[in-house]
């Protein structure tokens, strides 16, 4: 099924996009991925960016911890989560970039009264950090929903919920743009339709997953029914 013919189905309109922040609208994900390598690599258990990235895409700290101690077989040491989300942060502030095409995006739905939020299994800090970078915190101030603000992070539904709540709008009205798995698998929890931003294969994993690719943030404007104002 096409992301038109898709979005053609519903029975009601959309009247609230919900976002993913990174891989979505901030291009975080190969930081995070280089970072989280290097880090678990130093515990012995050598990793890739690559494998990093297809093991945790998606997931918080707190839920990739049991994964890794499993792997390398013993505790591992609190100084070593703080110096590992530490470098992140620092390389977030230095070098982060937008989505191509995700800051028109979100411009054309201010432009068409259309509400959208940003809903992430990051924290606050690593959120403020990212859109201060891009110089959007003003644009996001109130829009943004964490795993910390709920009592379970994706792949449970809460945070797409909670974003949902806080515009008054039921799940059938929301629409969720996600890149991982475990998002898409949130946002059919919340019973909320699902477009899966996936540049670079066809997408598969996120249709497995209830989500509908798409290829470019340039595509959603017109999916969406708005226009990009140049």
């Amino acid at each position: 099924m096409t992301p038109a013919a898709y979005l053609a189905r519903r029975l009601c309109p959309i009247e609230l996009v919900i976002f993913d922040c990174d891989g979505v609208i901030v291009d975080s994900e190969g930081i995070a991925s280089r970072i989280t390598a290097t880090a678990i690599s130093s515990l012995g258990w050598s990793i890739t960016p690559a494998e990093s990235e297809q093991l945790f895409l998606g997931m918080t700290l707190d839920d990739m911890m049991p994964v890794i101690q499993a792997k390398i077989g013993r505790t591992i040491p609190l100084a070593w989560r703080d110096r590992m989300m530490q470098d992140f942060l620092d390389e977030l502030g230095r070098s982060v970039t937008a989505i191509n095409g995700a800051i028109e995006v979100l411009q054309a739905l201010d432009d068409a009264g259309l509400a959208w939020r940003i809903a992430s299994n990051s924290s606050h800090a690593e959120m403020q950090i990212k859109f201060a970078r891009l110089g959007m915190s003003e644009r996001v101030t109130s829009r943004l929903h964490s795993h910390q603000d709920v009592s379970r992070g994706k792949p449970a539904p809460d945070v797409f919920l909670a974003a949902a709540t806080a515009s008054d709008v039921l799940p059938q009205g929301c629409l969720v743009i996600e890149d991982s798995v475990i998002g898409a698998t949130a946002a059919a929890a919340a019973g909320m339709d699902c477009l899966g931003y996936a540049p670079h294969d066809d997408g598969d994993r996120l249709r497995r997953a209830g989500a509908v690719p798409f290829k470019s943030m340039y595509e959603l404007p017109n999916l969406l029914g708005v226009e990009i104002i140049k």
